[in-house]
């Protein structure tokens, strides 16, 4: 229920993961309620605790956390209880994980998100936005992805993310549920772990950089990636929480691209760290590269087209690349301004 001054009581599941613990922040700061669900099992309250110790009291009281699991559907449904949006991001979101044991990947992605979608059913909450992923354009060769390019499947993790996708429509088509799925491409930020399950090359990077070790590079670096910095991720799901039913009218039941919408090379970004390392470290030699074979199976080019979220949506990303990886590297201690 929305609160005598206008905040929403939002519901934010993967809240102690990297975009979840953003995305509680974000919320915590503007004065709305949230509950932040979390088992713990790959989130770190740390990624919490940093900024709730920051906030004043008052705010804080805004925050409540509850250490459960999203299989647990009595325990859900204690969570959902009174929420106006769920921000829904708590997943198994390992692929390897996910082929070592695919019955557990089902189990919190697929029987996870539903029990989320039936309690909120039940709770009359009708706003749900859900993490899906790029993982469903499978092998799709297209150099740009649109939305209709889902290709074959190489993970039970894409399995479980399309599934949900065609869930959260059945949920918006039959009990009017107002779903809205996001599609990310490569997320980086702070709070990344560099051996999580989102890990791409950027914390990876960060990683070795901090350890004085060198860059690894699969194959020649041609291969593109596209970036998007977690502050345009939060700001998309708190617009797509809050639009108004009249406005997401056609939004509700679909999936969207979340990205930067620019391919970039390896070599790119070694350049882009470069030239961050000469204007913010003069005179220290910056990280090498070690170079290594390209992996089978890796996708070589991806790149996101994301104007179906900018036309409905009204998606408008802000964060260059350059700036988010002058963040990252100020936030970790690497670079001094």
């Amino acid at each position: 229920m929305s609160t005598n001054d206008g905040k929403k009581r939002w519901l934010v599941t993967g809240a102690a993961g990297f975009v979840g613990s953003h995305l509680v922040q974000a919320l915590v700061e503007q004065g709305h309620q949230v509950v932040g669900l979390d088992n713990l099992s790959s989130g770190k309250w740390e990624n919490l605790e940093g900024f709730l110790k920051d906030i004043p009291n008052g705010t804080r009281k805004n925050f409540v956390f509850m250490c459960e699991d999203i299989r647990d559907s009595r325990m859900v449904e204690k969570a959902v209880r009174g929420a106006d949006v769920i921000l829904h991001h708590a997943a198994m979101a390992s692929v390897p994980q996910s082929i070592e044991n695919p019955l557990e990947a089902h189990e919190i992605n697929a029987t996870g998100f539903l029990n989320i979608l039936e309690a909120a059913r039940a709770n009359n909450v009708k706003r749900v936005v859900y993490a899906s992923s790029s993982a469903v354009y499978g092998d799709n060769q297209e150099p740009v992805k649109s939305e209709k390019d889902v290709g074959n499947l190489l993970s039970p993790y894409a399995v479980t993310k399309l599934g949900n996708e065609l869930y959260a429509d059945q949920f918006h088509q039959h009990y009017g549920m107002e779903t809205i799925g996001f599609r990310y491409f490569n997320i980086f930020g702070l709070r990344q772990d560099p051996a999580g399950a989102y890990a791409a090359v950027i914390p990876k990077w960060v990683e070795a950089i901090k350890g004085g070790q060198p860059l690894i590079v699969n194959g020649d670096g041609s291969t593109t990636r596209d970036f998007v910095h977690v502050s345009d991720v939060v700001s998309i799901n708190i617009k797509a929480g809050l639009i108004s039913a009249n406005e997401g009218q056609k939004a509700f039941g679909q999936a969207f691209n979340i990205c930067g919408g620019q391919e970039i090379s390896l070599k790119n970004l070694i350049q882009t760290l470069s030239d961050l390392w000469l204007e913010l470290k003069p005179g220290v030699v910056s990280p090498g590269v070690e170079h290594r074979e390209f992996r089978p199976g890796d996708i070589h080019r991806s790149c996101g087209n994301a104007q179906k979220a900018r036309d409905l949506l009204g998606y408008k990303p802000t964060m260059t690349l350059k700036n988010g990886l002058r963040e990252l590297l100020l936030g970790e201690g690497i670079l001094m301004p």
